[in-house]
């Protein structure tokens, strides 16, 4: 089982910029991706982005295109997404995710007006 360690996040004002970072226990394959989802209260689990570890494609939801931008580290087992142009809106934990079935335990991220 992969243990995926989640660090980053915080507060910022609408506007600003935080980055969250990611990192398996272990390399990943090609084949593998991992992914940002976020779970504001109330509200469903919803992605935000994700990468595939042969850096094939990226994939952004609609709400964090053209603000979040994620990126994997060269040896395979660090994904980071820099989020700017943060809205009150991207309060949520953020959870890490491999392949959708190995999960972080969670990160805040809390943005105030």
């Amino acid at each position: 089982q992969v243990q995926l360690a989640e660090s980053g996040g915080g507060s910022a004002q609408a506007g600003g910029s935080l980055s969250l970072s990611c990192t398996a226990s272990r390399r990943l394959s090609s084949s593998n991706f991992l992914g940002w989802y976020r779970q504001a209260p109330g509200k469903k689990r919803e992605r935000v982005a994700y990468i595939r570890a042969g850096r094939v494609s990226t994939h952004y939801a609609d709400s964090s295109k053209g603000r979040f931008s994620i990126s994997l580290n060269d040896a395979k087992d660090t994904v980071v997404l820099e989020m700017s142009s943060l809205k009150v809106d991207d309060t949520a934990v953020y959870y890490c995710t491999l392949d959708e079935y190995c999960w972080g335990q969670g990160t805040q991220v809390t943005v105030s007006s």
